[in-house]
């Protein structure tokens, strides 16, 4: 037990990593950082919709006013590239997960595989 050169032992499972087979899924904080963007983007979402209504209401009760129907076409468009953003950075995921590891989840599910 008091080997001076040390001891062979079982691999022990590193913290963040769960040996399944040949893969091993990712835990710990890439799960955390998934969870966190999910959250953010939906989020993002749910504010953009909220915008657009509003500046639905500032349309239809602007009165003819040109300064604030342009407030309001401008809230509209701003919120309309924003849902624009969030969707185009989920398809340049996928397009990067295929280019770079032939699976269009690997950036927003990631594996870590494993030789044994």
């Amino acid at each position: 037990m008091n080997d001076p050169i040390g001891q062979i032992s079982p691999i022990v499972k590193t913290p963040g990593v769960t040996i399944n087979g040949t893969t091993a899924e990712l835990t710990g904080f890439i799960v955390l950082l998934n969870s966190v963007l999910r959250v953010i983007f939906i989020i993002a979402g749910v504010w953009a919709f909220i915008n657009i209504i509003i500046a639905g209401f500032s349309f239809i009760s602007a009165g003819g006013d040109p300064k604030k129907v342009a407030q309001a076409w401008q809230k509209i468009w701003q919120s309309f590239l924003g849902l624009v953003i969030i969707v185009t950075s989920f398809i340049l995921a996928a397009i990067i997960g295929i280019l770079l590891f032939k699976d269009p989840g690997a950036i927003l599910n990631p594996t870590l595989n494993v030789v044994k």
